[in-house]
């Protein structure tokens, strides 16, 4: 019995004095590298600077969505291979942008939030396709709302918004609505236009804000089978790898094999008619770019005008403006991190002064754009991090949720309405001013 006693003591001693440290030293190992590549990113993107675009459209948008679809695909896939010195030395990151519908005091605009590198691009680009338009850098509109709280005479109400299927499924598209095939102006279903109608309809003192933020889309999925010792190009793979795992996932219930007489077997796929409009559509999904992607809504008034009870339905009418956009067989979206009371628990209602800290966070993630290089408090304490009842007392930030849309699902939900739109608080270019010939005698 000593003997038997000796021996487990002299293995724990063993653990506690060789394994232990090791383990701690490989753990410390990966924090630091993961603070350290935060560190340097957050310091190579304090460098990038931005400049907000407004576009405005021509008075004659003849064009179909595609014309826009085009354009993103053209000048905002900021795809580039990037080395281990660019990416683990200098913090080197993807450029991102922000497109955005907003409503001021009824005044519709469309903006472009874009690296000032990319700038020269996005107007070559935008007249390439829409040569009627304008482009002008303006301020920052978010900026005339300096916070949100009782002093500053504000409030807001806030979501976010993710997919309610895998991302493989696409939304219903403008092509899904025939605007592909350029129909006559008098017969077009634009499924922009109730969000323009919405945005354009509210009074003085309101603001509606809706930016869509993309960047090409990673490699972040962990292959199925794969270990962590694996090269990361076997152990994570892309979207349209992803979207082909869910699509057979989703094919399995309906195949079946049958024995052929030399003993081999067939497989015989059978998917209901349902169900194949839905793989079709995931099927050209797959066939074009896709950019990861994070949308946001704002509805700011002020106090005086801010939805109290049945008064104003404005900050309830905002939360529908993607319900066009939904698929029953296919993709849509749905509402998250909304700056309401019961976003840590539906057991309880935080408080006044929590929803208050909700929306001021929401303000701030909304105008610094952020959905993809989060602060390091952000990563840290989260819903993800800190679950309820803990998240009583921490108040933890929420966790924006990503998802891949293709250039053509941006497009639907980013394009300029045609003429059959009557909104007159849109504003449009009549005509464009042209520039001298290149040739003139000096």
């Amino acid at each position: 019995m000593d003997n038997i006693l000796g021996f487990l003591f002299t293995v724990l001693f063993d653990i506690v004095y060789w394994v232990l440290p090791l383990v701690g030293t490989v753990l410390l190992g990966i924090i630091a590298w993961k603070v350290w590549v935060h560190y340097i990113q957050q310091d190579f993107i304090s460098g990038i600077d931005f400049v907000m675009l407004e576009i405005i459209p021509p008075r004659d948008v003849l064009r179909s969505p595609k014309g826009m679809e085009l354009f993103i695909t053209n000048a905002l896939y900021q795809f580039s291979y990037k080395g281990g010195m660019e990416e683990y030395w200098q913090g080197a990151v993807w450029f991102w942008f922000s497109l955005e519908i907003v409503s001021i005091d009824g005044q519709v605009h469309f903006y472009i939030r874009t690296p000032t590198r990319i700038k020269d691009l996005i107007e070559t680009q935008m007249y390439a396709q829409y040569p009627q338009s304008q482009v002008k850098v303006v301020e920052d509109y978010t900026l005339a709302v300096p916070e949100i709280s009782e002093e500053s005479g504000w409030n807001l109400w806030g979501c976010e918004f993710k997919l309610l299927k895998p991302e493989a499924y696409s939304i219903k598209t403008y092509a899904d609505y025939g605007l592909d095939k350029d129909p006559k102006e008098e017969f077009k279903v634009d499924p922009i236009s109730p969000v323009i109608e919405l945005f354009g309809s509210i009074g003085k003192g309101e603001q509606m804000w809706m930016q869509i933020l993309i960047t090409p889309s990673k490699k972040r999925y962990i292959t199925p089978g794969s270990h962590f010792w694996q090269k990361p190009s076997k152990r994570y793979h892309d979207w349209v790898a992803q979207s082909e795992v869910e699509i057979r996932k989703r094919l399995e219930e309906f195949t079946r094999y049958h024995e052929r007489p030399d003993g081999t077997f067939a497989k015989e796929i059978r998917s209901p008619d349902f169900l194949k409009n839905a793989l079709e559509e995931a099927g050209l999904k797959m066939t074009k770019l896709g950019f990861d992607t994070g949308v946001r809504i704002a509805y700011v008034a002020k106090n005086e005008i801010f939805p109290h009870g049945t008064r104003n339905n404005n900050s309830r009418n905002i939360r529908l403006i993607f319900r066009q956009y939904e698929n029953p067989f296919g993709n849509g979206f749905t509402r998250t991190n909304s700056t309401q009371g019961d976003q840590y628990s539906g057991l309880f209602t935080a408080s006044k002064k929590t929803v208050e800290l909700f929306k001021r966070r929401h303000l701030h993630l909304y105008r610094e754009r952020e959905f993809f290089h989060l602060s390091l408090r952000h990563l840290i304490f989260n819903k993800h991090t800190i679950i309820w009842p803990f998240s009583i007392w921490f108040k933890p930030y929420f966790h924006p949720e990503t998802f891949v849309l293709n250039a053509e699902e941006l497009a639907t939900i980013w394009h300029f309405p045609g003429q059959i739109l009557k909104v007159p608080t849109l504003e449009r270019i009549e005509s464009k001013e042209a520039s001298p010939p290149p040739n003139l005698p000096t």
